[in-house]
């Protein structure tokens, strides 16, 4: 073999050395790098939690609160899957979601259309404005008894003051949202000759999306809360009442199991809004780090 061809065959195989080398440590290299970026996020959004249940069970075990009271994790963890194997908490979260979903969902067919209306029509506003101030400023929870006399202590009460409480942050948001649109989109938008339908699907609805989203998000929360505190008066199933009864009957871990559960449940649904969100508003540019 000549000089040139035994130079020829070592550079090939110096090469073909290299770029195995690399084939193999640059995607091993970029997996680290993502699953080392992914393990300091995930401590980043869960150490606080963390934190907490951990002191949750350390502070029941050192005496630093009586544990009659504030029973320690795993005692409660022990009562929530006590719960779950009965089918009580399955039982009872799907009648609180029922209820909360059906409200929410009310809340949202009714006001956001309204709230186009009300941000968009002078005169559609200057005749609701007066109603809307007065209702808006009572809380919910304070007009629970004249729903309960007016549509009885059933499904319609509580869905009703579901709907009443979740219209608001719905309402008042999508009205500003539509108030504070572009004037520049809407003078471009008439200056195309655009209907009114076509104004409020091209221009209006999408300008004024992530705004009515916060107010969607914002509903998605009292939906639950107000919810429980309707169910802790008068029902006999959902999670408001799985913790009255528990409290009434001096089950502290069973109570704190459901409010824990009451807790996982608003933060799925929050969530769950915010994917919807992400996806409906995917043409907004990245703000933020």
């Amino acid at each position: 073999m000549s000089v040139t061809t035994q130079t020829k065959a070592l550079t090939v195989r110096a090469v073909l050395a290299h770029a195995g080398a690399g084939g193999v440590r640059g995607p091993l290299a970029r997996l680290a790098r993502g699953a080392g970026r992914f393990l300091l996020a995930l401590l980043t959004r869960t150490g606080a939690v963390l934190l907490l249940l951990a002191l949750w069970e350390v502070a029941p075990r050192a005496g630093l609160v009586d544990r009659t009271f504030l029973p320690p994790l795993h005692e409660v963890a022990a009562a929530w899957w006590d719960l779950l194997e009965s089918g009580q908490l399955a039982s009872d979260a799907r009648a609180s979601l029922a209820r909360s979903g059906a409200g929410f969902g009310l809340a949202v067919l009714i006001a956001v259309p309204l709230g186009l209306l009300i941000g968009w029509y002078r005169w559609v506003a200057d005749a609701l404005t007066p109603v809307l101030e007065v209702f808006r400023n009572t809380a919910a929870l304070a007009l629970l008894p004249v729903f309960v006399l007016l549509l009885g202590i059933g499904e319609t009460s509580k869905i009703s003051i579901v709907l009443y409480a979740c219209a608001w942050p719905i309402l008042l948001n999508t009205i500003s949202a539509v108030r504070t649109v572009d004037p520049t989109l809407l003078r471009l938008a008439r200056s195309m000759d655009l209907p009114t339908p076509q104004l409020f699907r091209k221009v209006i609805l999408p300008a004024s999306l992530p705004t009515v989203f916060t107010g969607i998000r914002l509903s998605g929360g009292v939906a639950i809360l107000v919810l429980i505190a309707a169910e802790m008066v008068g029902a006999k199933a959902g999670l408001g009442y799985l913790v009255n009864s528990s409290q009434f009957n001096f089950a502290i871990p069973q109570m704190y199991a459901a409010i824990v559960t009451v807790s996982a449940i608003g933060v799925t649904f929050n969530q769950l809004l915010l994917t919807v969100e992400r996806r409906l508003t995917a043409w907004r540019p990245a703000t933020g780090n």
